[in-house]
């Protein structure tokens, strides 16, 4: 009995109010916001390049029609129905048909095996499928330097807050446009919700977990959301759409985008302003440190090649494996299982193995990975590159997103804001360029050969990461570190751990669970 009334006396708003200052529903909130910016970003990688192809033809068979019928004689296909003799009489110089005669055999559209017909037709789809994919890291890519000092002035809860809102008009535009335009500037919206989202969530883990160990545990799960919604988005969006229908997939991540928006207004109250207490670092003078340049790039050439193959593979597999509808999502499905995998695993083995190393290997193993997936001859031989090509961005990202913030207390003032504004920016990059460039390459040199392309540039760049292996301290924070008079609580790095200097070497946020 008193479990029942435990039950009965429980308020959901009440233990939300209790739980505010949490540190685990802080980072639920940001795993959710995650899981549905990256749900919507690859939901459409299926439907997209199959419903602009079905537009162009219908678009293509709708002008031929209307052209057949303008020089066609006069009454040619009109006829007349008997009610009498139930006879069919042609309304020109044909004979009369019976009804009860069985009909002539239909004749099969052009297009009724699985390949489609046009290489030309999917030859121009790649351009079109690219810069509509690019167009949301393109805008993402122009607002994040402006999101960043914003988390600044503001606090982290209302542009997060912000994200949620456009992100849900994002969603519902995709559900009901009908024409490229709408599509194009659906996903451009969802660019700027993104750069909200992902700029604020990252930046608020960061300046809640001050510890490196658990921040980098703490990005790891975050990083976790991303996964799957990446995982979930492709085969979900194949199978609703092949079985459902275009609009069923976007109403129901409106409701899941509904879900964050409510644990924010109860949790995180984003209707109050909550500045910095300390100004940070400029964004110039973060964009200038070499060593964030190279993390930042690590992220990008990291991330541009999914990015390439987003807008390509499935147009690729539609002319050469004459793949159905649903396998043209189900073919990311290996890469987006290993990225879950291998956020988590590194998000904990990242800081223990050196991170630096952690990058250092993942970027080579996607460069080879993408090699590899340009000598797949059907969907099954697509399994092994594409799950080595997520697992190995996991480790990239995993590693690559906690030392952003290390850099940050090593070389600068401990404000997130704007350099998860530039780890966004770098990803955001991938992502532009990436489906763009791949586009326009995929059409001019074939698919196999960009494959190869990217996977050079990446085993190249990756020898950089030996860089971040150990980044020096700017002068001044040493000078702020080694000053045992300063009451101000901060923290020293090493490789066996972090330790606290000053007076009070307690730790920090007591108070949080």
């Amino acid at each position: 009995m008193w479990r029942l009334d435990a039950v009965r006396q429980f308020n959901l708003l009440s233990w939300l109010r209790e739980e505010r200052r949490s540190r685990k529903l802080s980072l639920f909130i940001v795993f959710v916001a995650l899981l549905l910016d990256n749900m919507l970003l690859t939901v459409v990688v299926p439907i997209i390049p199959s419903f602009l192809y079905g537009l162009d033809e219908s678009a293509e068979m709708a002008l031929k029609n209307h052209t057949l019928t303008q020089q066609a004689p006069a009454g040619a296909f009109h006829s007349i129905v008997s009610l009498y003799d139930n006879m069919v009489r042609t309304a020109g110089p044909n004979t009369t048909v019976s009804s009860t005669d069985p009909p002539p055999a239909p004749e099969l559209p052009q297009n009724s095996s699985e390949c489609p017909q046009s290489s030309s037709r999917l030859l121009n789809e790649n351009v079109k499928v690219g810069l509509l994919f690019a167009s949301k890291a393109t805008v993402q890519l122009l607002v994040n330097p402006f999101i960043g000092p914003l988390t600044n002035r503001v606090g982290y809860q209302l542009p997060l807050f912000a994200g949620f809102c456009i992100m849900f008009m994002s969603t519902i535009m995709f559900a009901f446009s009908s024409s490229y335009a709408l599509l194009f500037v659906a996903r451009s919206l969802q660019g700027v919700g993104s750069s909200c989202s992902s700029v604020a969530g990252m930046g608020m883990l960061a300046s809640v977990y001050t510890d490196d160990e658990e921040r980098s545990h703490a990005i790891g799960i975050a990083l976790g959301g991303l996964a799957m919604g990446v995982l979930i988005g492709p085969p979900f969006g194949s199978v609703m759409y092949e079985f459902v229908g275009k609009t069923a997939p976007f109403l129901i991540l409106a409701s899941l985008a509904l879900f964050d928006g409510a644990l924010q207004l109860f949790v995180l109250q984003p209707c109050k302003v909550a500045p910095e207490s300390q100004k940070g670092t400029s964004l110039l003078t973060l964009m200038k440190d070499p060593y964030i340049l190279i993390a930042a790039g690590a992220i990008c050439f990291g991330n541009m090649a999914i990015a390439m193959m987003e807008p390509t593979l499935p147009i690729w597999m539609m002319e050469t494996m004459c793949s159905k509808k649903w396998q043209l999502g189900v073919a990311f499905l290996p890469a987006s299982i290993s990225y879950l995998i291998g956020t988590y695993i590194f998000g904990i083995l990242a800081l223990k193995m050196g991170r630096w190393l952690c990058a250092l290997i993942g970027i080579t193993v996607v460069g080879i990975s993408v090699i590899c997936v340009s000598f797949a001859k059907n969907i099954y031989g697509l399994i092994l590159p594409n799950f080595g090509l997520g697992f190995a961005i996991g480790m990239v990202d995993s590693s690559m997103m906690p030392m952003m913030g290390y850099l940050v207390d090593l070389r600068h003032v401990s404000v997130y804001g704007s350099v998860y504004a530039i780890a966004d920016v770098a990803f955001c990059m991938g992502f532009a360029l990436g489906p763009s460039i791949g586009g326009v390459m995929s059409e001019s040199i074939g698919f196999p050969w960009m494959m190869t392309i990217i996977g050079i540039v990446d085993i190249l760049y990756a020898p950089l990461c030996i860089f971040l292996r150990n980044p020096p301290a700017q002068e001044e924070k040493i000078a702020i570190l080694m000053d045992t008079n300063c009451s101000m609580k901060t923290r020293s790095y090493s490789t066996q751990g972090t330790y606290y200097q000053g007076d009070n070497m307690d730790p920090e946020y007591e108070d949080y669970d």
